[in-house]
C-alpha cells in the first residue's frame, strides 16, 4: 500500500476542517483560550517572577503545616497544581473556570490543597498560606475564588485568588527564606489588592482524568 501521499491528505483534511469551522462560525482552538476544570497548571506571580510552589517541608512556626513558597526555577515538578471543584460544588472536567468561581488548587506531588487561615506567616507576619489535607481532601479553608475581568478565566490574563473564608488575596512581597529552602520567597495572603497579588499561567496542560468531576 502506497502511504507516500498520507501527509498531503492529512493536510488537506485539516484545511477542510478549518474552512468548515469558519463557515459554521466555530473558532478553531477557542477551547484553548480559557482555563478549564481538571487542568494542571503552574502559576507565576507577575510582580516577583516566582512560581507557586510546595514541597514536603513544614513550617517551623504557625500552623506547622506544609509550606507554600515562590520559586524562580522554571523546571520544578513541585510547582504543579490541579484545578478542582469544592466539596459543595463539583468542577466538571473541560468546562471553563468562571470569574467569581470558587475552586481548590491541589498540589500534584503531595495531594494537599492550597490553604489559608489566621496564623501569621513566618517572615512578614501576614496571613499564612499552607498546603493541607490528604489525597486532595482537606476542609473549607482550601477554597479560593478566582478574580478576573470577564466571564471566564482567560489563559493570557492576570488574575487574583481571594481566600473565601478570610478574604485574603494570595500574594508575594519578596521576603526570602534561609535554610532549608534558601532563596525561596514567602507566599502569604493580604487583604488589599496590589501588584503583589497578580498571577498568570506559566504552564497549562489538560491531563487524562479518571472521573468527569474533579
Amino acid at each position: 500500500m502506497d502511504t507516500s501521499n498520507c501527509p498531503n491528505f492529512l493536510g488537506f483534511l485539516l484545511r477542510i476542517f478549518v474552512l468548515l469551522s469558519s463557515i459554521c462560525g466555530l473558532s478553531v482552538g477557542s477551547e484553548l483560550s480559557f482555563v478549564t476544570c481538571g487542568s494542571v497548571i503552574k502559576l507565576l506571580n507577575v510582580k516577583h517572577n516566582v512560581r507557586l510552589h510546595s514541597h514536603d517541608v513544614r513550617y517551623g512556626s504557625g500552623s506547622g503545616q506544609q509550606s507554600v513558597t515562590g520559586v524562580s526555577a522554571v523546571e520544578d515538578s513541585n510547582s504543579y497544581w490541579s484545578i478542582r471543584g469544592t466539596s459543595g460544588a463539583s468542577c466538571t472536567r473541560g468546562t471553563a473556570v468562571k470569574c467569581g468561581q470558587t475552586i481548590r488548587l491541589t498540589h500534584v506531588n503531595t495531594g494537599r490543597n492550597l490553604h489559608s487561615h489566621y496564623f501569621a506567616s513566618p517572615l512578614s507576619s501576614n496571613q499564612e498560606v499552607s498546603a493541607f489535607g490528604e489525597e486532595g481532601e482537606g476542609d473549607h479553608l482550601d477554597e479560593w475564588t478566582v478574580q478576573c475581568s470577564g466571564s471566564v478565566w482567560k489563559r493570557e490574563e492576570s488574575v487574583r485568588f481571594r481566600h473565601k473564608s478570610t478574604d485574603g488575596l494570595l500574594s508575594v512581597t519578596g521576603e526570602q527564606y534561609g535554610r532549608p529552602i534558601h532563596g525561596q520567597m514567602e507566599v502569604h495572603a493580604m487583604s488589599n489588592p496590589s501588584q503583589h497579588s497578580l498571577w498568570k499561567l506559566h504552564l497549562y496542560q489538560q491531563p487524562p482524568s479518571l472521573s468527569q468531576n474533579v
